[in-house]
This record gives structure tokens, sequence and C-alpha cells, in this order.
């Protein structure tokens, strides 16, 4: 005689589906020993039951006019704490793994940003991966974990827009790098880096459209240029022209 779920929330109210035979005079359902709330009419092969509360691991036995059935086991699940999640913003197109971190989490089954769920990895009780899904517009959602024993909803994550470069100025300067060139573009406050033909460059962010940088040495020609944000990142190709000195 299956139950599904075996396990549940110390507080009950979980749905539990019990299957066998003869179950249709059943009268009562017993979790250890606190009678279930019966759902429905229960058939010949199938009683639907709402778990009461409870601890640890208990019985469940079926009571007909024919007898109590043999007991099967349910175990009862803390509800979850979820005290921490790492990184906390990315862009808005989802795809980072980000961790979370807490008490009570090997029982869980998704994580939901905002109105999106995501199946998580669990890795042991006090911790969980999850692939973060596409958002819905920048901004921050609440981040809810459920488990069998409930749900956790202290934790939120902010959705970042992708950056785009508008122009540079600037657009050349010599190999021997040097040059201060001002970036403009959309969605750049959170710039954790800039390159010039793949060689990282010092920067400053100055707003949300605006960053400083001092070329580092390159090689004569046309490089592309990228900047990543927590949100993505974004290249533009050829857009700033090393020129080799005069020589004589």
């Amino acid at each position: 005689m299956p139950i599904s779920p075996n396990q549940g929330s110390t507080g009950g109210g979980t749905s539990v589906v019990i299957t066998g035979t003869g179950l249709a005079g059943t009268s009562a359902v017993h979790f250890g020993t606190k009678p279930a709330t019966i759902v429905g009419t229960p058939t010949p092969t199938q009683v639907n039951v709402v778990s009461p509360s409870g601890s640890g691991m208990v019985d469940v036995t079926v009571t007909t006019p024919g007898g109590t059935s043999n007991p099967l086991s349910f175990f009862y699940v803390g509800a979850p704490f979820a005290s921490s999640l790492s990184p906390d913003s990315g862009g808005t197109g989802g795809g980072n793994t980000v961790t979370i971190n807490g008490t009570g989490l090997a029982t869980a089954t998704a994580v939901q940003f905002g109105t999106t769920s995501a199946t998580p990895t669990v890795v042991n009780d006090g911790q969980l991966t999850v692939v973060v899904p596409t958002g819905v517009a920048a901004g921050s959602v609440g981040v809810t974990v459920t488990t069998a024993g409930g749900t956790a909803d202290d934790l939120s994550y902010t959705y970042v827009d992708q950056p785009t470069i508008l122009a540079l100025s600037p657009l050349s300067g010599p190999t021997a790098g040097g040059t201060e060139v001002t970036i403009t573009g959309t969605n750049l406050a959170t710039t954790q880096s800039v390159t010039f033909g793949g060689t990282p460059a010092p920067f400053v962010v100055i707003s949300g459209t605006s960053i400083s940088v001092v070329t580092p040495p390159g090689a004569d020609g046309p490089v592309d240029v990228t900047v990543t944000t927590t949100g993505g990142s974004a290249t533009s190709a050829g857009a700033f022209t090393y020129t080799a000195g005069p020589s004589i």
C-alpha cells in the first residue's frame, strides 16, 4: 500500500494519496495516533487525506469495516530557513547559478524567483544551487524555496538589464596606452570590467550611462571594447584604434 508523498510539514496540511485494495469503506486514517482528514470519497484502491501535525517518523494506517491495514511510514520535516543567496543579482536573461544557504533544505523541490519557478540541485541540508530563470523585467524579486516542510521566503534577487555601448571618445590613441577614454551607453552602473582587445583596463563608473577608462598598451590597429556588468556583457567591435608612433 504505497503512500505519496511519504513526507510533509510538521505543521500538517500535506495532501497525501494512499493506494491499495479494499479501501472503499475507509472510516479513518491515522498518522501515528492522530487522525487525518479524509478528502472526498475513498475508492476501492485509493483514499486521499490531509496530514495532521506531527514530528519524526510515524506509522500511517487505514481503518475500514474489514479492519486496520498494515502500517506505512510517513516522515515529518521541519520548515526550511534560507539565510543567504550568492550572487544576489544577475542579468534579466537568467542562466547564472546561485547558491542558497540555510537549514532544512534537503527536500527542496522548487525555487521561485518572483513568479517563475526553477528546479534546484540539493547539495546538503544546508545548501542548494539553482540556475536563475529568465526575469520578467529588471528589478528585485522575492525568492521562495519550497520543501516538504514548507516554504522559506526570506530572500530577494535583483535582475539587471544587459549593458550597451553607444560611443567611445576619443576613438584612437597610442599603442603605449594611457589614453583616457569615455564610454557612453546604458546600464553601466554595475560595471565589473572593461577590456580593450581582451586586455583589462582600469575604469571608474561615472554614472549608469558613462564610464571613464584608461587604455592599456595594445598592438597597432583596431580592437574590440567589451564592458561586463552584473547584467551581462556588451562588445563594440573594432571600436578603438591603437596607433603606432612615428619612426625615422
